[in-house]
């Protein structure tokens, strides 16, 4: 009786698993928020903004941060580009919920927090979506 070898693949393979996609585009959208907070910042010494300026700002640093993980992370013609892309966003704005909650120590409505996640959510779900129906570059 002759004994064969299953199939054992060698090597890694190309197909990144959906925690590393996770991560990448945290920790991306997260440095772009670093970046953009210390720019803004310089800025608000200089403009002196009033506090619905400041809010406004928050909220498109906060959507290009989501936007910008999910660029980098799903590719023009990717898979799953709308669960990606809301995975991304909920996540992110789950972090900033909780930092916020352990930092500012006040008491916000949980209103607030389910609008931020769900603004995360569309966000980054209607991002993944786009990049995921535009056609691959040749």
């Amino acid at each position: 009786m002759v004994q064969t070898r299953p199939n054992v693949r060698r090597g890694r393979s190309k197909k990144k698993s959906a925690w590393f996609i996770l991560l990448k585009g945290l920790l991306i959208s997260i440095a772009f928020t670093a970046a953009a907070v210390v720019v803004f910042a310089l800025l608000m010494q200089w403009l002196k903004p009033g506090d619905g300026v400041i809010r406004a700002v928050n909220q498109i640093i906060k959507l290009l941060s989501i936007a910008c993980g999910i660029f980098f992370t799903i590719k023009r013609g990717g898979e799953n580009g709308l669960l990606r892309g809301a995975a991304i966003g909920l996540c992110y704005m789950a972090l900033g919920v909780v930092l916020y909650i352990l930092l500012a120590g006040q008491n916000i409505p949980l209103s607030s927090y389910l609008a931020d996640l769900a603004m995360g959510v569309a966000g980054g779900g209607i991002t993944g979506m786009i990049l995921s129906n535009l056609p691959k570059k040749n």
